[in-house]
């Protein structure tokens, strides 16, 4: 589509004297009224005219070859040609093929993005989800764009609840299996320390004196306890992370950063901006629009904070990186969090500070509240993936039990329709986590689209040796179709922009029902030779199509269903 709309764009400019990169083009809300549209607002402060008037003025100078120009309104709608449109589209798709929709406007820039961030010496749970899966869905759309992209596992393997750990198994360690079920017993003894430090002083205190031990850099029995906490995490995570086709460059958790510590404090100092208040060292907030509290770096007793060490990543990754965006793919909860932190670096006058993007997202809940930790109300990553998987191959032996490597198919169609259930959201909305909605195989759902992605490798399957030449005159209804395919690498563009795979996941499920729409009444294996030669290259290039935006979600596209 990009062509016709520079080509609308040029003549524009032309019968406007603006600037093409000034005008905007965009889709009726009424697809009757044209393919694109320019709204004449612009215009009227400048010529001082109406809208209404100065469209129809357009309708009557601008022409452009292929396209029709018709005025409705305040707006200029354009038609274009339905065999151009077909023949420059599908002949895009099939000159890109798997990388339609791919382009190089992110050469020679890097993007850092910091998501799934785990807790370590936690079970991976649902709540660890919607940063896992966003994060890697907007670092895909980012690859996809010719970017460099480091991902980057900020996991929390400091603080002060590996000092509550230590003391808690100092007290009870022999009550739970820390050898065969590590991570089990540790989220019971994590729940049990919360719990009873209320009422039990040298109980907090025991907490508070292994972190201050942990943190002085003492080689003992709390630094090799962290250590060995930290290496049987990794090790689940890798297995869900696997599972979910999630990749990272670097896991660097909090503790990467704890040397980096000192002269991130004295940094800040140097700039002028840090003060003691209390016997603290904070950083005052006050003048900035956004009412913030000032950001504590360093407690009355020597010991760090979250926002030290964030700060310390921060400067560490551009050092590094000198990237373009830097993309925190953390929970809304977090949002004051990530305000402090760059109204830190912009009190400093650091010119990177507005590459720095908090990209939150709503919270994930179960329809009985808030998942917790300290609680113990979580739902396991691997309890929801297998069980996902199981509904799936359930699904599949219904409706085709002879279906070859089901048990594959099964867990791409079930993990899958998990991915694809979140992403299909804004990604600022809160998320109650229903298993009807989730597993449901209709309607806005992943499986709906690898199944249509299926039904079209089919069809081609069933084709084969037909597909040859493309005469887009025969496929003047087929034109909504064309229209969104030649929509997609637009889409792609403006999700990784704004760092919203929703954008592509409903691009994908209004294609998908644009498709299975039109092959009602279309029998693509027409008798016709040269009909079902044009029908065929238009399934190939949806199927193409489909699959590369499934891929760029983190979801499989299943060549049989």
């Amino acid at each position: 589509m990009q062509r016709f709309i520079d080509r609308i764009r040029e003549g524009l400019a032309q019968a406007t004297g603006l600037e093409r990169d000034e005008l905007k083009i965009e889709s009726p809300r009424d697809s009757k009224l044209g393919d694109l549209a320019f709204p004449c607002f612009p215009l009227a402060r400048k010529l001082k005219q109406a809208p209404p008037k100065i469209a129809a003025e357009l309708a009557e100078k601008v022409r452009i070859a292929g396209i029709t120009t018709v005025a409705t309104g305040p707006y200029l709608n354009f038609r274009i040609d339905r065999k151009e449109l077909a023949e420059t589209v599908l002949g895009e798709i099939q000159g890109a093929q798997e990388n339609f929709g791919e382009s190089k406007i992110g050469l020679g820039k890097t993007v850092v993005l910091d998501y799934s961030s785990p807790n370590i010496a936690k079970r991976f749970h649902v709540g660890h989800l919607r940063s896992t899966i966003i994060g890697a869905a907007v670092r895909r759309l980012h690859d996809a764009l010719g970017y460099r992209t480091i991902g980057i596992n900020h996991i929390g393997d400091w603080g002060s609840q590996f000092g509550k750990l230590v003391a808690a198994i100092d007290r009870w360690g022999d009550t739970v299996d820390l050898e065969n079920d590590p991570l089990e017993a540790l989220s019971t003894l994590y729940v049990r320390v919360n719990e009873e430090e209320k009422s039990d002083p040298e109980l907090a205190e025991a907490g508070r004196a292994a972190f201050r031990e942990l943190e002085s850099g003492k080689q003992g029995h709390v630094r090799e306890t962290w250590k060995h906490l930290t290496e049987l995490s990794l090790q689940e995570f890798d297995r869900a992370y696997q599972r979910l086709g999630v990749t990272f460059d670097f896991v660097r958790g909090e503790a990467f950063y704890e040397p980096y510590l000192r002269s991130t404090i004295e940094r800040i100092v140097e700039a002028g901006v840090a003060e003691t208040s209390e016997g603290a060292l904070v950083v005052s907030l006050e003048g900035f629009k956004e009412k913030m509290p000032p950001c504590l770096l360093e407690k009355s007793d020597g010991t760090t904070l979250y926002a030290t060490r964030d700060l310390a990543a921060a400067f560490h990754r551009f050092e590094e990186f000198r990237f373009e965006r830097c993309l925190y793919v953390v929970g809304s909860a977090q949002k004051l969090h990530f305000q402090q932190l760059k109204a830190v670096l912009k009190r400093m006058n650091l010119e990177w500070e507005p590459r720095l993007e908090h990209v939150d997202f709503g919270m994930l809940s179960l329809p009985g509240g808030k998942l917790s930790s300290r609680k113990g109300s979580v739902l396991l990553l691997d309890e929801l993936l297998n069980r996902a998987v199981e509904e799936a191959r359930k699904v599949i032996e219904d409706k085709n039990p002879d279906l070859t490597d089901a048990d594959r198919i099964a867990e791409e169609v079930g993990i899958g329709a998990v991915i694809f259930n979140d992403l299909k959201r804004e990604r600022i909305k809160d998320v109650v986590f229903e298993w009807s909605e989730v597993l449901s195989f209709e309607g806005e759902t992943g499986p709906y689209v690898q199944y249509t992605h299926a039904r079209l490798a089919s069809i081609l399957r069933k084709g084969a040796g037909r597909e040859g030449s493309l005469d887009g005159s025969l496929l003047e209804n087929a034109a909504p179709i064309l229209l969104s395919l030649g929509r997609f690498p637009g889409v792609v563009r403006n999700a990784a922009e704004n760092s919203e795979p929703s954008e592509l996941a409903q691009f994908l499920l209004s294609l998908c029902r644009e498709i299975n729409s039109w092959l009602v009444p279309n029998k693509v294996l027409s008798e016709d030779p040269g009909l079902a030669s044009s029908r065929l290259v238009l399934v190939r290039g949806a199927k193409i199509c489909i699959r590369s935006g499934l891929r760029l979600l983190g979801v499989a596209a299943p060549e049989e269903m």
